[in-house]
């Protein structure tokens, strides 16, 4: 299994987001599950490789021309796929990827994790979407997708079934395993 993790670079956060990405890469490489993530090598990125590769595990990273330019690649890293773009980054990761788990972070989280939801949604892919929602960094967004039900921008199958929220890394590779089947066909429902 390989897994997408989309996650911060900002290395001035609280000490417990590194500590929940870098115990995230230890459990993949301990159950011989292979990560995909964007090859940065500082914030809960740096550490979630650290984890992995503490661990003897592999982690691909995949990083536009720019970046590496800018010298933010991991040389940690196992293996490190550059691209041209953004837009290849986050295709490639999503298409080797046979689940995706976003950790905290900013805005290119968010809209690596919304996108994937989007997909799914639109039953471009079937594959489970996990959320660690380490010391409850995620509730606004959680709170804002009851909303979209509530107010009809979004069907109450999206919100229950498309993806599961967990608090601890410990959690996440049983969600993956345990996620609910999700069918191509379901691009029918993603009309309100």
């Amino acid at each position: 299994m390989t897994i997408a993790v989309y996650c911060a670079s900002s290395n001035q956060v609280h000490p417990h987001y590194y500590e929940e990405a870098e115990r995230l890469g230890q459990l993949c490489a301990e159950s011989g599950i292979s990560v995909l993530y964007g090859d940065g090598g500082i914030g809960l990125m740096g550490a979630l490789c650290r984890g992995v590769r503490s661990r003897g595990g592999q982690i691909t990273g995949v990083i536009p021309e720019f970046m590496v330019a800018e010298g933010w690649n991991n040389p940690a890293s196992t293996e490190t796929i550059v691209v041209k773009t953004m837009h290849e980054r986050k295709a490639l990761i999503a298409d080797k990827a046979d689940a995706m788990v976003a950790l905290p972070g900013g805005i290119g989280t968010f809209e690596e994790l919304l996108e994937v939801l989007t997909w799914k949604q639109l039953g471009l892919h079937t594959k489970p979407i996990v959320i660690l929602n380490t010391k409850g960094y995620y509730d606004d967004l959680l709170r804002c997708l009851d909303k979209m039900v509530a107010e009809h921008f979004m069907r109450p199958i999206h919100r229950e079934q498309m993806f599961q929220v967990v608090e601890r890394a410990e959690e996440v590779i049983e969600t993956i395993k345990n996620a609910p089947r999700w069918s191509k066909d379901i691009r029918r429902e993603a009309a309100i």
